[in-house]
């Protein structure tokens, strides 16, 4: 009788020890994965944590008048040309002429670029007078062309074209004062243009 109870107890000490290994292994597998899920939820929300963020350049605030389809004040990057200014504008409007203002001059802030028109009233170049009329608007030192300087009193060709020069090389006229830093300009001319001209 006592020989009979032998394996009914070996066997049920057999189930208790496969019990608690796998209890013990259910419990390590838990763990490990407790313990890796929150390494990877870090690791894949730090690329969107980081965010660079470029900051733009100095900006210019240019005035677009004339026969363009939207004028207004426009801002533009430094380093702008007139064909930018004009292009947000619109570009020129049937009858405008963009080709009669130098469109590969950078604009400086504070310039005001005006398209002129074809025609009768657009033969007659900024700064000139036409019979019995009165005197058109300044010449935009930072737009006009070497001819349409040509037309102010005192300026010859080759003043014009020092005065196309000296803003290329600077990169537009600031304000009209800088006028006299053009060789052959001295200060009677410069205070003679003074009122004919602007930038």
């Amino acid at each position: 009788m006592p020989d009979l109870a032998r394996p009914p107890l070996f066997i049920a000490a057999l189930a208790a020890v496969l019990v608690a290994a796998f209890a013990v292994r259910a419990v390590h597998d838990r763990a490990a994965q407790d313990g890796s899920t929150p390494a990877a939820s870090s690791s894949s929300s730090r690329p969107a944590a980081v965010r660079v963020q470029q900051s733009g350049g100095r900006s210019l605030l240019v005035h677009v008048a004339g026969a363009v389809r939207r004028p207004g004040v426009y801002r533009l990057e430094d380093g702008a040309r007139v064909q930018d200014a004009v292009r947000r504008a619109g570009g020129a409007r049937p009858g405008g002429d963009p080709n009669a203002i130098n469109l590969a001059v950078k604009v400086a802030d504070g310039q005001q670029v005006v398209v002129p028109r074809r025609g009768t009233e657009g033969a007659v170049q900024p700064g000139a007078t036409a019979a019995g009329a009165s005197p058109s608007a300044p010449v935009s030192l930072n737009s006009a062309t070497a001819e349409q300087l040509d037309t102010l009193d005192g300026v010859g060709p080759a003043t014009a074209a020092k005065i196309v020069a000296w803003r290329t090389q600077h990169g537009g006229f600031r304000t009209v004062d800088d006028l006299g830093q053009v060789p052959g300009i001295g200060p009677k001319r410069l205070a003679a243009l003074r009122e004919r001209v602007q930038v």
